[in-house]
């Protein structure tokens, strides 16, 4: 199976961009779905998108508009486009990655993963 590494955190003011990468080992990315997650203090982990191993996406309203999540199979790499940030973005971000046989499933919950990163944090000042 895959093993994740994102990169990309750090401190970003309100209104800027960062890029999150997450690369994966291995030689069949292609057939993994996968998502990023993040876990803001003292709260639980949640979805921030998904990508189906075909290509497909998902956005829950907090992100829509402003993150783009995309991939590149060549690369083995997964990536994270975060725009128009905000203090409530703060969180550790982390990349997960599940085995699928469907290209056009997405999986939005965090038990739905069995491979994750180790996380790269985030932090937006205001």
């Amino acid at each position: 199976q895959v093993q994740l590494v994102e990169s990309g955190g750090g401190l970003v003011q309100a209104g800027g961009s960062l890029r999150l990468s997450c690369a994966a080992s291995g030689r069949t990315f292609n057939t993994y779905a996968m998502g990023w997650f993040r876990q803001p203090p003292g709260k639980e982990r949640e979805l921030v998108t998904a990508i189906s191993s075909g290509g497909g996406t998902y956005y829950p309203d907090s992100v829509k508009g402003r993150f783009t999540i995309s991939r590149d199979n060549a690369k083995n790499t997964l990536y994270l486009q975060m725009n128009s940030l905000k203090p409530e973005d703060t969180a550790v971000y982390y990349c997960a990655a599940r085995r699928t046989y469907s290209s056009s499933r997405g999986y939005y919950g965090s038990s739905d993963y069995n491979i994750w990163g180790q996380g790269t944090q985030v932090t937006v000042s205001s």
